[in-house]
């Protein structure tokens, strides 16, 4: 696990905290699981999805009636990471504010990281 003691290895909006609550009780979820995936044409991208149930390894942030987990394979990339939810006349949706970001593309859904091995 990647984790700073005494540190959650994200921080949510207060917006954020809102939007993830209203989709927990939407789906009458367990939680907001974040991960990331190859793809995009910067090589990565984040994914979302309401969760049944936190897994063994995933790591849980929780604020007010929002919980985030955090899938394994996206912890050290997420390491820093605000998580906003923008609402914007042609367009709504989260926003990741992560240091650990080098490159992104212009359309901002695919991501490089520092650590990943050019390919």
């Amino acid at each position: 696990m990647f984790a700073i003691p005494g540190k959650p290895p994200v921080t949510l909006t207060p917006a954020a905290v809102d939007q993830i609550a209203r989709l927990m009780a939407r789906e009458s979820a367990a939680g907001f699981r974040i991960g990331v995936k190859k793809g995009g044409c910067a090589g990565m991208e984040y994914t979302m999805e309401v969760a049944a149930e936190a897994g063994p390894m995933d790591i849980v942030v929780e604020e007010g009636a929002a919980r985030v987990l955090i899938a394994p394979m996206a912890q050290m990339f997420l390491l820093g990471t605000e998580i906003d939810y923008e609402v914007g006349l042609l367009e709504s949706g989260f926003k990741f504010r992560n240091p650990n970001v080098v490159e992104a593309c212009g359309c901002g859904e695919s991501i490089k990281f520092r650590d990943m091995p050019e390919g």
